[in-house]
């Protein structure tokens, strides 16, 4: 055996390469020795192939520091760790365990208690992120929080732009903001998509844009038709080279003011940005594009689905689709204008025979009695 009790503690020995380890668990459960033994041996092997010497008294601040100054770091780690450093900078890195982690979700919910499980958990998947990177780095045998389950996140209705909002909206909309706007509704592309996106990926003969900088993996290289509306605006701002949308010659990187002064303008329901993305894909959806050509406009993952890494679909087809959303958004006010003539005929047909009316009534009650 292994593990042997002395003094009411559980003790760990065991040979690796012919060395002899002891440790003391710590604990008189013997299946928590159990773990904290198996645990001890990983860490042993681990530095036997990668020769990881981990600081004992690194702290989480000093980790992200490192992680900010290796250049890998990204706008939304930044973002979160303005969360996470108050919580966790003091503490050793090797002393994180999934009950700080739980205690992090209490003490968010305490400060503010509308705060949804999802922006919780992008907190900690940015920790869990940097600790990985520090596992990639050698800087630690392990990640201790591997293995944490994240809290189940309640799905939400996603706003879809109307027609008449959209009109509203872009009427309200200046400059930059205007630009973006199009952009997202006729290519369903991100916030960070748009605004990364260069002249020199655009093929006018084609009336082709290429997405070549992009969030996930598949929405790089991606290719999306212009619709005529996009490529009017184009043609009338074309450029060698350079930034598609900037501000006053410099790259934009938040627009959450002029969004919110636009739809104070607009007189319309609060939206966000990325709602349009989600209009571009119900528009498509209600114009009968197909989901494959739809996910593949919009650079999303096909997921489980079998050879969906060898699916490509064909820029006639995504012509094709663009041009249905065309059409079905050109065809809008003319529906809703057809819809309302008949609910006005209808009150005409209620107000000129109102015995008609109360006899379907009253077949209505037969009905329910019966």
């Amino acid at each position: 055996m292994s593990l042997l009790k002395r003094g009411g503690v559980w003790w760990s020995y065991f040979y690796k390469d012919g060395i002899r380890h002891q440790y003391s668990t710590g604990t008189a459960n013997r299946r928590q020795a159990e773990t904290i033994e198996a645990k001890k041996k990983e860490e042993v092997n681990a530095r036997r192939f990668q020769i990881v010497e981990t600081d004992p008294n690194m702290t989480f601040g000093g980790l992200a520091a490192r992680f900010i100054a290796s250049g890998s770091v990204r706008p939304h780690h930044v973002y979160h760790l303005k969360f996470l450093l108050p919580c966790f900078s003091d503490i050793p890195v090797l002393r994180l365990t999934k009950s700080l982690a739980e205690e992090f979700r209490r003490v968010r919910k305490n400060f503010n208690p509308s705060i949804k499980d999802a922006t919780i958990n992008r907190d900690l998947s940015v920790l869990r992120h940097i600790l990985y990177w520090a596992v990639d780095e050698q800087l630690l045998v392990a990640n201790p929080l591997a293995r944490m389950k994240m809290a189940r996140e309640r799905r939400t209705r996603r706003q879809v732009l109307s027609v008449a909002e959209e009109r509203m909206l872009l009427g309200a909309a200046k400059d930059h903001l205007h630009a973006m706007i199009i952009a997202a509704l006729d290519t369903g592309m991100r916030r960070g998509e748009i605004t990364s996106q260069r002249w020199e990926d655009v093929d006018f003969s084609q009336k082709v844009l290429f997405v070549t900088r992009s969030k996930t993996p598949e929405g790089e290289s991606r290719e999306i038709p212009l619709t005529e509306r996009l490529h009017k605006y184009m043609l009338g701002h074309r450029k060698a080279d350079g930034l598609i949308i900037d501000f006053r010659g410099r790259p934009v990187r938040i627009v959450k003011r002029t969004w919110k002064t636009a739809l104070k303008n607009a007189q319309i329901r609060h939206v966000r940005f990325h709602d349009l993305r989600h209009t571009f894909n119900t528009r498509l959806m209600e114009a009968g594009v197909l989901q494959e050509i739809r996910m593949a406009l919009m650079g999303h993952s096909s997921g489980s689905k079998i050879h969906a890494t060898y699916t490509h679909i064909e820029l006639p087809a995504k012509r094709e689709a663009i041009r249905k959303l065309e059409h079905w958004v050109q065809h809008q006010p003319q529906q809703l204008m057809k819809e309302k003539a008949n609910a006005l005929t209808e009150t005409e047909r209620s107000e000129s025979n109102p015995g008609l009316t109360q006899a379907g009534a009253q077949t209505v009650e037969e009905e329910v009695a019966r």
